[in-house]
């Protein structure tokens, strides 16, 4: 099997040896140039601060990095030098590199935890197996370069698109080309939204929206400068950064500016958005060397995201992505769960000996009507901790409703009170 490998290759140079099959010497990979730097944002306790610290930093490329790309376990860069370094994070170690194209990285993206895709200069796209790390196929996708790449959410399609004018679904499945669409100018970015349902293509300072069902052009967003980010933050919102230092949100169905806000001192070069405990996040990256992340509320879409922290890296950024630690966070998830049992116990144990308190004090009315002090006491205590708990937590289940309950319990009897009088 090693012979069959390295056939051919005896007369070739030890580097050449090594591109031709995908190696590459992890010594001579140390002495290059450019980093790739991973920070740590901490959310602190009551009050609600962050704060971003650096992890670790590596000499990952000899040249700029042009891409990045993660999944819950590894993150893959993609750089000028034409390689593509991967990092396993649950390792904390680098874990290798991909020497299949002959030209700039320009993208990459996962599928998942089984496939990455990326797309060069040299107009390859290639398919990447993340098990063995191995390139299932490469595909001749463009004339030109591939500027742009996107998965559909369904992991069966791919849309791409080149310095040849044109775009390009793909079918996965069977690894070749479904159909192209000839444009007027050469597009830079492409990208599905969540749902699947549309995807949205930018040429220089235009947005152009499509419908899936009838590939067409269903709305298109114009603005000032030269777009170099564009993220779904919903299936209908779209934040949108130019060569400038303005982030704005848009509408996919009006095409129109939902809110828009000075975010960095220099032009904008890489948005990303997740969502984090609830939190609907935005993390943007500078050329002055600023890495920001804001909050933004969905219900206050017209509002201006609140900073929760920033960190100057001192150095030229020119991609971005975040990694999440999904097993700590199921961690967290699992201890909240356990916790919240526990706090269960001594709410079952009080529903019980309310419970038989309201029981016994019915009991009581049908024997004799005018006992209704149990009932009364019973009512008025259950009316009062949890109307207090539904103060606290605005939610009308099962506090509000039990409060409520318990308040007309209180008026009811009130009222028998009132009746004793006048009857006499």
């Amino acid at each position: 099997m090693g012979n069959e490998l390295v056939q051919g290759l005896e007369h070739r140079s030890d580097h050449e040896q090594l591109r031709e099959l995908g190696l590459f010497s992890m010594e001579k990979r140390r002495l290059r140039g450019d980093l790739i730097t991973l920070y740590n944002y901490l959310k602190g306790g009551c009050s609600q601060s962050w704060t971003i610290v650096p992890d670790f930093t590596h000499h990952a490329h000899s040249a700029s990095l042009s891409a990045v790309a993660v999944n819950n376990r590894y993150v893959v860069t993609g750089s000028r030098d034409e390689t593509i370094q991967i990092y396993d994070m649950k390792k904390k170690i680098e874990h290798g590199a991909l020497l299949q194209h002959n030209g700039t990285i320009t993208c990459l993206e996962f599928y998942g935890t089984s496939h990455l895709l990326s797309g060069a200069e040299d107009g390859l796209i290639c398919i990447w197996n993340t098990k063995r790390w191995e390139c299932l196929k490469s595909i001749k996708a463009h004339k030109g370069q591939v500027t742009s790449l996107s998965i559909h959410p369904s992991g069966k399609l791919a849309l791409s698109v080149g310095t040849d004018k044109t775009l390009r679904t793909w079918n996965l499945v069977e690894g070749r080309s479904a159909f192209i669409k000839n444009l007027k100018q050469n597009a830079h970015i492409i990208k599905w939204s969540p749902d699947g349902e549309r995807y949205v293509t930018v040429i220089t300072n235009k947005v152009d929206i499509y419908r899936l069902d009838t590939a067409s052009v269903t709305g298109t967003i114009t603005t000032e400068r030269r777009i170099s980010s564009l993220r779904f933050i919903t299936d209908s919102i779209l934040a949108i950064a130019g060569d400038d230092e303005i982030i704005r949100f848009y509408s996919c169905d009006s095409q129109k500016c939902l809110c828009e806000f000075k975010a960095h001192e220099n032009r904008i070069k890489d948005i990303y958005t997740f969502e984090r405990e609830g939190q609907h996040l935005i993390v943007t990256a500078s050329s002055d060397g600023y890495i920001k992340m804001w909050n933004l509320d969905l219900d206050k879409i017209k509002d201006v995201p609140s900073l929760l922290c920033e960190v100057n890296t001192k150095a030229r950024l020119t991609c971005l992505a975040v990694w999440l630690d999904r097993a700590s966070e199921m961690k967290e998830n699992s201890d909240k769960a356990a916790t919240s049992s526990q706090g269960s116990v001594p709410s079952l144990a009080a529903g019980l000996f309310f419970g038989g308190l309201a029981g016994l004090g019915a009991y009581q009315l049908s024997q004799n009507p005018s006992n209704i002090w149990l009932s009364l006491i019973t009512s008025g205590t259950l009316s009062a901790i949890m109307g207090a708990r539904f103060y606290n937590s605005r939610k009308f289940m099962p506090a509000g409703l039990i409060a409520g309950v318990s308040l007309l319990m209180v008026g009811r009897l009130a009222l028998k009170m009132l009746e004793k009088p006048q009857e006499k």
